[in-house]
């Protein structure tokens, strides 16, 4: 099954490489990415039947002001994508104040070589930009209590039983500690932000 396949590979340095309105314009909208054929496209049509924004989320969005973009770097195998990426769709889609483009992972090795975990091109990542098209932060691949049960104890484990271990924590969270993550990154550049606005001033 490729729904679950890792999404890691080796890597290699890269230049400086600078993330501009044209590359973040490049990539698709979640409408372009659902449109065309993928590969579990069921799945990814399921799963985002099933979302779910809380008011509460798209409330501290709204209140932070401003516009934000969020460039996501995935591929359509990955089994820790199909579960986040339209999570992060979703949560744009509620909200009036940011937008979300998605650029495969393979096709720009450059991007994703200035945003590993560790020494692995680990998708999904997303990437906060400002109204400026400014990178302010990143989250990514997976929220923080599943990616350390993976490195301390799912590596342990036979792969078919670690991915299934991996579905289940998707499946009972329902996006809502993915949503809460990314909502605190976007907290925390604001505020940094105005800190950093305070001081020039």
């Amino acid at each position: 099954m490729k729904r679950m396949e890792s999404c890691t590979s080796t890597w290699s340095a890269s230049p400086n490489i600078v993330i501009t309105k044209a590359r973040y314009c490049e990539g698709e909208t979640f409408a372009e990415f659902m449109a065309r054929e993928t590969i579990d496209h069921a799945l990814w049509v399921g799963i985002t039947r099933h979302v779910s924004i809380t008011l509460e989320i798209s409330a501290r969005v709204e209140a932070l002001g401003g516009h934000w973009h969020l460039l996501v770097l995935s591929e359509d195998w990955c089994g820790d994508s199909v579960n986040i990426v339209p999570i992060v769709a979703r949560l744009t889609e509620s909200v009036s104040n940011m937008d979300m483009r998605i650029l495969s992972r393979d096709e720009n090795l450059d991007i994703m070589d200035t945003h590993l975990t560790g020494k692995s091109r680990s998708i999904p990542i997303v990437i906060l930009l400002n109204k400026k098209y400014e990178e302010c932060g990143w989250w990514g691949p997976r929220p923080r209590a599943l990616q350390k049960w993976v490195l301390e104890k799912g590596m342990l484990l036979p792969k078919d039983e670690r991915y299934k271990e991996i579905r289940t924590f998707y499946a009972r969270d329902r996006g809502l500690t993915t949503m809460d993550e990314i909502v605190s990154m976007l907290e925390h550049c604001c505020k940094v932000s105005v800190e950093q606005a305070v001081r020039k001033g």
